[in-house]
């Protein structure tokens, strides 16, 4: 009988698991696709749902919480409000005393009051400003 423990699948190392970590996988018309964190813009929340939103103009449902899909996903996405995730490599301008974040595809995301100070710090630090 051969002892299973010494058996290693060399297909599987530390990479490829870190990889299949930080894309997201999406049930779309009969096929699976995989979403990696540069091509979505944000995500918003709906119970057990997710609506995940990406640069080519996509949208995707997941039966997922958001909640659980933020823990997958890279330090560049901030919780802004409880229904929205926002990637801050999309976040275009900030509007009404930082109330509103306007993203690259147009669309305008509430920031919940609670979370003022800490998306402005964030997005102060995190945004490198040159002047003229």
């Amino acid at each position: 009988m051969k002892n299973f423990t010494s058996i290693v699948r060399p297909n599987l190392s530390e990479k490829n698991l870190n990889d299949s970590k930080a894309s997201i996988s999406v049930q779309s018309m009969g096929r699976t696709v995989f979403l990696t964190p540069d091509v979505i813009i944000f995500l918003e929340g709906e119970g057990n749902y997710t609506y995940i939103y990406t640069n080519t103009g996509k949208k995707y449902l997941v039966s997922r919480t958001l909640k659980s899909l933020a823990e997958q996903l890279n330090p560049n996405f901030m919780r802004v409000h409880k229904s929205y995730l926002v990637n801050v490599d999309y976040v275009v301008e900030r509007l009404e005393d930082d109330r509103l974040l306007k993203l690259s595809c147009g669309k305008e995301v509430v920031v919940s009051r609670r979370k003022i100070k800490e998306i402005t710090g964030l997005l102060d630090h995190s945004n490198l400003r040159i002047s003229a």
